[in-house]
């Protein structure tokens, strides 16, 4: 990618007045929000055109494979996500001594005489 050396109109800002300094950086600030717009648009098409492309790879493989593989690959569970597993300390609600202390509480009120 070649690199463009920007340099400054250093006669022009130096000399100039204020509504033209004005006026020049109001222009510029435009002209960037118009690059950024194109930009933008450019970007939004690349990830299209990406996306589409590899749902098509992703297509043409599942055509490729054999019917025996494809129907084992969907027998497969897949993998839980990562945050899945809480720890219990982490978890939400009472942890499991918790638990275990109001089971044994409940069987123990349940057998003794009242």
């Amino acid at each position: 990618m070649a690199t463009r050396r920007v340099t400054p109109p250093w006669d022009f800002l130096r000399d100039a007045s204020k509504p033209s300094l004005e006026s020049y950086e109001l222009y510029r600030l435009n002209n960037a929000a118009n690059l950024r717009r194109e930009i933008t648009a450019l970007l939004d098409q690349w990830v299209d055109d990406n996306s589409q492309a590899l749902l098509a790879r992703w297509v043409r493989d599942r055509r490729n494979r054999p019917s025996s593989e494809a129907a084992l690959s969907e027998e497969i569970p897949q993998r839980e996500l990562p945050f899945g597993d809480v720890p219990a300390a982490a978890a939400p609600g009472p942890g499991p001594n918790r638990v275990a202390r109001i089971s044994r509480n409940a069987t123990a009120a349940r057998s003794s005489p009242d």
